[in-house]
């Protein structure tokens, strides 16, 4: 039993030893898909940017978080439909967002062997998002200000990543995040307490919204790199 109980320890050991370690940067764009402005999946109307940590347990998957800031603007009046541009609507916002999960790898990527490590990968866990927003009615008077609401999202996030050499690695990924909110452009604001005449919801009440941080990376990678990696 004991001999057995060694053999664990020794490999998980040995495993602990073969991890790396990345910490780095993102930078780019947000945009929100909801019931103002355009429509466009891709389409950053402001900047975003943040940092990440990421875990390589094996060269297949990486546990990875993050925390990321973004801005955007939806305006009706760029919008592709003319409802909307009759309309003229404009939404500013910003999004705070906490994330945690998984990332796999499609593509065998070795951070412990010489040479050039390259790889698309696809991302997906848990977030938690914080966003202000204020009100406005239609003839520009401030209803409800300074507005703060948040909620959980599912992000769905695809990239690439390159290593550039031993230490620092490149990546580019789109990741859009599905919300259980219809108000990130304040078109729901369904905690708010309104009177039974004035109504400030519009658009698809029963259609949530999106928003998307699309943008680069830039990491740096740590940790003990296992002797026999180093000779393949």
């Amino acid at each position: 039993m004991r001999k057995i109980a060694f053999v664990i320890l020794f490999f998980t050991l040995l495993g602990l030893r073969a991890q790396t370690y990345e910490v780095g940067v993102f930078a780019g764009g947000a945009n929100v898909i909801g019931d103002v402005g355009r429509t466009n999946f891709i389409l950053p109307s402001n900047l975003a940017f943040g940092g990440l940590f990421k875990w390589n347990k094996s060269k297949r998957y990486a546990w990875r978080g993050s925390l990321t800031y973004g801005k955007f603007t939806a305006n009706d009046n760029k919008a592709s439909t003319n409802s909307r541009r009759q309309r003229g609507y404009v939404a500013d916002n910003s999004v705070l967002e906490a994330s945690a999960g998984l990332e796999f790898n499609f593509v065998e990527y070795n951070l412990h062997k010489l040479g050039p490590a390259f790889t698309p990968y696809i991302y997906t866990g848990a977030t938690y998002f914080r966003y202000d927003y204020n009100f406005f009615n239609d003839v520009g008077e401030f209803v409800y200000a300074n507005q703060k609401d948040g909620g959980f999202a599912i992000p769905m996030i695809v990239g690439v990543k390159y290593r550039i050499n031993q230490f620092l690695i490149f990546g580019a990924e789109i990741g859009a995040r599905y919300t259980f909110t219809d108000n990130l452009d304040a078109s729901n604001p369904v905690k708010l307490n309104v009177s039974e005449f004035f109504n400030p919801s519009f658009g698809n009440v029963f259609s949530d919204d999106w928003y998307v941080f699309s943008g680069l990376t830039l990491t740096y990678t740590f940790g003990r790199k296992p002797c026999m990696d180093c000779f393949e």
